[in-house]
């Protein structure tokens, strides 16, 4: 059976609300059909939902509540200013050091020397008697300190001649070897003479390598300054830089003219030279400086002949002295320098350095008693005031064990 139609009136009045009915699935639809599109595939406008609007309106997101201010942190207490620092006492004055006297570093200077030869006699004089045996054995101690057999014979012998079989202490056997060094030594302590007519006077230093010679050419030229000399120094070691170097750093010390020539230059030119400009000057004291050499060097020592050689054509009378300088630590081997260099360049005077290095200063009294060479000055350290002119009696003293005063 068919369906009724409604009439004119329910169409009219029904059909509005049909109409909303029908609607109302109808958005429902395209809201449903709205979300389930894939999101990958652009979607068409859609009419806005009034539920979302609302929703959007009625539920504002909440505004933040503003944080706290925070608190004002405290001010720091102002830190309290620092005690000032206790003053430093005063440090004490250091006491003036009291300059040694030539005795005394003299003395120092031969301790070496002087305590191996007394101990060494106290260790052989264990017997309160001089007998044959405490005799020998005490020659043989003098002997090893260099003094020279001679001196050593001599010695005994008097020491055999006054206390033998008698009771004698270690003191007096002391005493018997200063009075015999004293006696040996004291001809040849003379002063190196400067007063003579030669103007200048020159001054030849000769040696073996490491003996001391420029050293003591500086120490030398200070004291001859000092006494008012007009000095004049010559760098004649023309193969090592370091010894021209050397000799002008005490040529400045001293405020004195240094004669240098190029490395490797002609000595014996030099030296000739060097006496021209030194009279052209007027000068006091010439003081050549030598090449170090051994004196078993046939070769060199004629080099060294010829320096003199050349130094006479200047000054027939030069030079007028030749100083050997001798290392004390080369013992028995400076007996055999002073012969060859006396031979080959006129040797006339010597200077005994290095004797605070040694327990050999006994090679001095050997030297004396044989050579009778005139020694001028003894070195006993490397300062300006080590080097002194040689007094017997005081060199004696000191090796034989005098006391510092």
């Amino acid at each position: 059976m068919s369906e009724k139609k409604p009439g004119f009136f329910g169409r009219l009045f029904g059909g509005k609300k049909e109409a909303e009915e029908e609607a109302k699935p109808a958005e429902v639809v395209v809201e449903e059909v709205a979300t389930e599109e894939p999101a990958a595939e652009p979607m068409a406008e859609q009419p806005v939902v009034a539920s979302e609007v609302e929703a959007e309106i009625v539920s504002p997101e909440p505004e933040p509540e503003p944080e706290p201010e925070p608190e004002p942190e405290p001010e720091p207490e102002p830190e309290p200013e620092p005690e000032p620092e206790p003053e430093p006492e005063p440090e004490p004055e250091p006491e003036p050091q009291v300059k040694k006297s030539w005795f005394q570093r003299l003395t120092t200077g031969l301790k070496k020397s002087s305590d191996q030869l007394t101990d060494n006699i106290s260790a052989v004089f264990t017997k309160k008697k001089l007998d044959d045996e405490t005799l020998e054995q005490l020659e043989d101690v003098l002997i090893q300190a260099d003094l020279g057999i001679d001196t050593a014979m001599l010695i005994t012998e008097k020491l055999a001649k006054d206390r033998f079989n008698k009771e004698i202490s270690v003191d007096e056997i002391r005493q018997v070897l200063r009075d015999e060094v004293a006696d040996v030594l004291t001809p040849v302590a003379a002063p190196l003479d400067l007063d003579g007519p030669e103007s200048p006077h020159v001054i030849l230093m000769v040696g073996v390598n490491g003996s001391g010679k420029t050293t003591t050419i500086g120490k030398l030229t200070a004291k001859l300054t000092a006494e008012g000399k007009k000095v004049v120094l010559a760098a004649g070691d023309t193969f090592r830089a370091a010894a021209v170097e050397q000799l002008q750093v005490w040529g400045e010390r001293s405020n004195v003219e240094v004669i240098t020539r190029p490395t490797g230059a002609d000595a014996s030119g030099l030296a000739f030279d060097a006496v021209q400009q030194a009279k052209e000057q007027n000068a006091d004291v010439l003081i050549i400086d030598t090449a170090g050499r051994l004196q078993n060097r046939d070769e060199l020592m004629a080099e060294l002949e010829k320096v003199i050689r050349v130094i006479k054509k200047v000054d027939e009378t030069a030079p007028h002295t030749t100083l050997l300088t001798l290392d004390a630590t080369t013992g028995q081997n400076a007996l055999n320098q002073v012969e060859i260099f006396g031979k080959r360049a006129g040797v006339t005077g010597l200077v005994m350095t290095k004797l605070d290095g040694t327990a050999r200063g006994g090679i001095l009294v050997a030297i004396a008693r044989k050579h009778k060479l005139p020694v001028h000055f003894v070195g006993v350290g490397e300062k300006i005031d080590d080097l002194e002119p040689f007094e017997a009696q005081d060199f004696a003293e000191a090796i034989a064990g005098g006391e510092i005063e």
